[in-house]
């Protein structure tokens, strides 16, 4: 809009000088405003008016002929009292037969203007009612009008009183203001008939007008004599600026003096030169201060919106009155008997319909629709307008945006921006006596107290800024910010559930429903559990919906209500329907997101009823509602699956699903006055049997991606598809977990019977189903991480079925079954296939270590299983070292001892393990075998290597000092086992002097067990010291003892042999002092441990103190004799 600009500084189109002068909206025909002129109410400081004063199309401007004199004026033009494109209502209007009589003629201008109502212009009226109130302060006439507001505008039409008090014997409409009237104005009313002269006069001055058109089709007397026949010839006024009219607008004297009623002499003075005539009084400044004083008047007291205010001064009077006609009314016994409630609801409705349907429309006008939509409610009759009600609940529902993103609190919302331009219904009803004073008197005579606000002289209205606008009528507060999504949905369903009662209530078969009390649960009709019970009867059931789903798009129509398809009942349910399902999804999200599990599957189980119900309405079901109903379904299966996974609280979610607010009830209701609301029922129950639930979550799914195989929702919403297939592939790879376990749990209880039970292979069958077809679904959308885990444990599910047929029998006859080797051979096809599916560790480093641990542990389980029941009697020993040899080294390779992770000590210890059994199972072939003297040596070298590495391994590790120690018992027998074939002596101490290197690096290990066993004996707050020594829970206190008594036994054999080949030699050579040195340490070491070993009462700290300081010595005795070499 433009700018505000003083009253006067511009002349009007000539459209507008030729229908009686500006209006802000003129009435005229429903064409677009096809100029802007100028404002001609400007606020004060607390109310600026931007309005802009708008036309219609308008003919040409009027040319007027100056008549000749003695024109006789009694007789009528030939068009007289026609409409005249050129004259327009000019003519008719002053003889009192315009439309300015009709109490709704600014409602048709603001129809013409929708866009324009509520927010961008401030008054809305016929010209004439805005020059009557110009007037006021220099007329004695009487004024009589009806304001009203609508948004930030107001809505000015005549009341002509006494034309009303005519009408109401016969309507009845206005009796009521009748009484009223009579009762506080004009006791003694009767109806004022006007003088004969009075209508003379008028008629006079009318065909004075039609006489004073020029040109074609110019008025003509009615041929009676040839002076009468004669053309009217004048000089003719053309003035390009603009049309001239006579002036003033008052009959000239001359005229009305004359009895032959003849036209004398007069001047034609255009209506913008009269503020410059020589002596002229007229300022236009004036004029803007009465506009600005009028404007801030009725801004300041007519505030409140929908209601019907009274603007009235009696004939000779210089009060001014503002009366409520709407509170009036309210008082009697019809509150709806006030005529002008259902054209002010209406236009209230159209206006936010005009608001609401614009394309570019702002958040910060919603507090304005919104207010304009309830105050239309607050005038309704519910049972007489249904429609209106309903589309009006449905548009305040509209209003409240469900796919918000979650940071409403922001206070930078749009809905809190410019709270200027919105206001609410809350604040506009503040009483507004004490802010506008100035209007109001206490002491006068003149005092009503009916009166909303007076104006004590008419005079005032003169006096520059004498009334200011104190009440805005725009409050501050704006849109109802809505904290959490709960209360924000609970709106828009208070909204949804009205706009259903209305439309409940215009349908008129009710009596064949059965009756029912909205406070008490509907009883649901639920299938028999024998035929709905397990994935078979879910099988049925989706079979049952997948047809329903195709049903629905040749278009079936099925309503128990009787409604009839395309009413306008049919189309707002509808709206309604889908409205509320929307909101009780949102509301189940946000559950879901509190982890309320309960809640959330209450709040899907009303989306998909009312969804269900939409369904049986609906004639033909868009592509957008399918996707919504998809959206539900896979929200469904992802409550379903939160229920499986959190069964501890199982009660508190049962709770909360059987809970119903009345709201809820009400509208469940509604939906079942068409439908059983039962489409969906296998989808929402709440089951407290785990396979139960995660098969419902499953098959959810299934149906949401059915769905979207309708109409091409796949590809038209690729990121809703592949969420789907994504949860598709969860949901079976959980299920698929869920039939191992319980393989696994049944294995456990096998004890006795060797072979396989037909219960373990089913749950095989569909375990390895369900890992098929997720990983199809990850692979369809190239979720390689996701397909390499399901592959991962699909491997898993093979080892077991390898666990199931080792043999449960005698373990000493037991061999390495070929249908453990298929099974592992199986899990290592997926294992590699999962790694091929990642390609390489940088994809997901977690899941790549993963799935080469489990390949690794796969690849040791069978080399360790083959290697400890070798099955001889179907492969030769050879063959089958080869293969344990082969499958240990493939287990090293994806074994990583190097990366530093949490899982790094495992490896370590997995390596050593497996370096521990190759030396183990070198050396046994060593013992074992005769002949090739090359394979010999080989497996010599072989098994000292991997002693080696399974030692320095092992010593990495502070928690395996056991396998350190027997590792190293095992390498000092395998030095013994090579000194039995050494023959010469200096061999035989070269290989002692080794093995006796290797005891003293058991000491680490010693040093381990004594650590832990002094931190056991600090422990205990009582008892006996030594027992508490002897009792250490983290060490395998009788594998410690035996690996001890083996080491105690080895060493003193080694010392022992030891000084007999020292000895032996000593005799021989006499001058070695190494020797020597050696042989008086070994002599000392082996008595001190002689001497230990007989003390049987000793703990087992006490003999490990004793190693550990025997090993001390021997190992300072060692380098000694080394530096005395030196």
């Amino acid at each position: 809009m433009g700018d505000a600009k003083e009253a006067g500084a511009e002349g009007p189109p000539a459209g507008a000088a030729a229908r009686g002068g500006l209006s802000l909206l003129s009435q005229g025909e429903s064409e677009e405003s096809s100029a802007q002129g100028s404002a001609l109410f400007l606020g004060g400081n607390e109310v600026k008016s931007r309005a802009v004063v708008k036309y219609s199309s308008a003919p040409p401007r009027t040319a007027f002929a100056r008549l000749e004199e003695k024109t006789d004026l009694k007789l009528p033009p030939a068009n007289w009292l026609r409409e005249s494109a050129k004259l327009g209502p000019a003519g008719t209007t002053i003889l009192g037969n315009s439309k300015k009589s009709k109490p709704f003629s600014s409602f048709g201008m603001a129809y013409d203007f929708i866009d324009s109502v509520g927010n961008d212009v401030d008054v809305v009226s016929d010209s004439e009612n805005i020059k009557k109130l110009l007037k006021i302060p220099y007329s004695k006439s009487h004024v009589s009008m009806a304001v009203h507001r609508i948004g930030r505008t107001l809505l000015l039409d005549e009341l002509d009183i006494q034309e009303l008090f005519m009408r109401s014997s016969q309507t009845g409409d206005w009796t009521w203001l009748k009484e009223f009237y009579q009762r506080l104005i004009d006791q003694k009313w009767q109806r004022k008939k006007k003088s004969k002269e009075h209508w003379y006069q008028k008629a006079i001055l009318s065909k004075f007008l039609y006489y004073s058109i020029n040109g074609d089709g110019a008025a003509q007397p009615v041929s009676s004599t040839a002076e009468q026949q004669e053309s009217s010839s004048s000089d003719q006024t053309n003035d390009s600026e603009g049309a001239s009219w006579p002036a003033p607008f008052e009959m000239p004297s001359s005229v009305s003096e004359d009895p032959s009623a003849s036209s004398q002499k007069y001047e034609m003075i255009k209506t913008e030169e009269i503020p410059n005539l020589e002596n002229s009084n007229f300022s236009t400044k004036v004029i803007k201060d009465i506009a600005q004083n009028i404007l801030s008047f009725l801004k300041s007291n007519c505030t409140k919106e929908g209601h019907t205010y009274w603007l009235f001064k009696a004939s000779g009077s210089d009060i001014v009155k503002l009366y409520d006609l709407t509170t009036l009314c309210e008082e009697t016994e019809d509150k709806y008997q006030n005529p002008f409630t259902m054209p002010v609801a209406i236009l209230l409705y159209k206006v936010a319909c005009n608001m609401m349907m614009k394309k570019n429309q702002n958040k910060k006008h919603y507090g304005t629709i919104r207010t304009l939509l309830l105050n239309c409610l607050k005038l309704l009759d519910k049972s007489r307008h249904p429609q209106i009600i309903a589309s009006a609940n449905y548009m305040l529902s509209e209003l409240f945006q469900l796919d918000e993103p979650k940071k409403e609190e922001n206070s930078e919302s749009p809905l809190n921006e410019n709270s200027d331009e919105s206001y609410s219904e809350e604040e506009e009803e503040m009483p507004d006596s004490d802010e506008n004073g100035s209007y109001s008197t206490s002491s006068d005579p003149s005092d009503d107290s009916k009166a909303v606000a007076i104006i004590k002289s008419v005079g005032e209205l003169s006096v520059p800024e004498k009334y200011k606008s104190i009440h805005q009528i725009r409050p501050s507060c704006a849109f109802p910010v809505c904290h959490d999504t709960e209360e924000r949905c609970r709106l828009v369903l208070s909204y949804v559930l009205e706009g259903l009662k209305s439309v409940d209530s215009s349908i008129k078969k009710e009596s064949d429903l059965p009756a029912a009390d909205p406070s008490t649960p509907i009883p649901l009709k639920y299938e028999d559990e024998s035929s709905r019970g397990g994935p078979e009867g879910l099988e049925k059931q989706m079979a049952l919906f997948l047809d329903k789903m195709g049903s629905l798009q040749k278009g079936n129509y099925s309503s128990q209500s009787g409604m009839i398809p395309g009413s306008w009942q049919h189309k707002m349910k509808l709206q309604l329907i889908l409205k509320s399902s929307k909101a009780y999804y949102v509301l189940s999200d946000a559950a879901m997101s509190l982890q309320k599990y309960g809640r959330a599957l209450r709040y899907i189980k009303l989306a998909l009823q009312s969804h269900d119900t939409y369904c049986c309405l609906c004639t033909n079901m868009l592509s957008e509602v399918l996707l919504f109903l998809s959206q539900y379904l896979t929200l469904c299966g992802d409550i379903q699956l939160m229920l499986a996974q959190n069964a501890n609280n199982r009660a508190a979610h049962l709770e909360e699903f059987h809970y119903q607010t009345k709201e809820d009830q009400e509208i469940l209701h509604s939906l079942h006055r068409e439908s059983s609301c039962q489409g969906f029922a296998w989808a929402t129950d709440l089951s407290t049997d785990l396979e139960s639930q995660l098969s419902v979550s499953c098959k959810c799914y299934e149906a949401a991606n059915e769905i979207l195989q309708f109409s091409d929702l796949k590809s038209q919403n690729p990121e809703h598809y592949v969420q789907v297939l994504k949860r598709m592939g969860n949901i079976r790879n959980e299920i698929g977990v869920f039939y191992m376990n319980q393989a696994a749990a049944l294995q456990s209880e096998r004890l006795v019977s060797k072979s396989v039970s037909a219960a373990e292979q089913q749950l095989w069958k569909k375990s390895f189903s369900c890992f098929e077809k997720g990983i199809h679904n990850f692979e369809s959308i190239e979720d390689a991480t996701n397909a390499a885990l399901l592959l991962c444990n699909t491997g898993r599910l093979m080892r077991i079925c390898a666990q199931a047929h080792c043999g449960a029998g005698d373990e000493l006859k037991r061999e390495f079954s070929p249908e453990e080797g298929l099974y592992y051979n199986k899990a290592i096809d997926y294992y590699l296939k999962a790694l091929r599916s990642l390609g390489t560790r940088d994809i997901h480093p977690a899941v790549w270590d993963s799935v080469n641990w489990e390949l690794s542990t796969t690849y040791f389980t069978m080399a360790t299983l083959q290697q400890d029941y070798a099955p001889l009697s179907r492969k030769a020993q050879e063959q089958i070292e080869k293969e344990v040899s082969e499958a240990m080294m493939k287990s090293l390779k994806y074994c990583d001892v190097d990366s530093v992770s949490a899982r790094q000590p495992l490896c370590q210890y997995r390596a050593a393990t497996i370096h521990h059994r190759l030396a183990s199972m070198y050396h046994s072939c060593l013992r074992n075998q005769v002949g090739d003297e090359h394979l010999r040596k080989q497996h010599r070298v072989l098994a000292d290597l991997h002693y080696s590495k399974a030692a320095k391994l092992f010593q990495l590790l502070k928690d395996a000092p056991c396998e350190l120690l027997r590792v190293q018992l095992e390498r000092v027998a395998f030095a013994e086992f090579q000194m039995t074939s050494q023959n010469s002596n200096v061999g035989k101490l070269k290989t002692l002097s080794g093995a006796l290197d290797i005891m003293v690096r058991t000491e680490h290990a010693f040093q381990l067990i004594q650590k832990e066993l002094i931190e056991e004996f600090g422990q205990p707050k009582s008892g006996d010291a030594a027992a508490a020594a002897d009792a250490s829970p983290s060490l395998n206190r009788e594998e410690v003892m035996k690996l001890l008594s083996i080491f105690e036994s080895r060493l003193s054999f080694l010392l022992l042999q030891s000084i007999k080949l020292l000895s032996s030699t000593k005799k021989k050579t006499s001058n070695n002092i190494e020797d020597d040195t050696i042989l008086k340490t070994n002599k000392h070491i082996y008595s001190q441990l002689l001497r230990a070993t007989a003390n049987k009462t000793a703990t087992l700290l006490e003999r490990i103190n004793v190693i550990v300081h025997l090993l001390g010595q021997l190992a300072a005795g060692s380098a000694a004799s080394s530096n005395a070499v030196q």
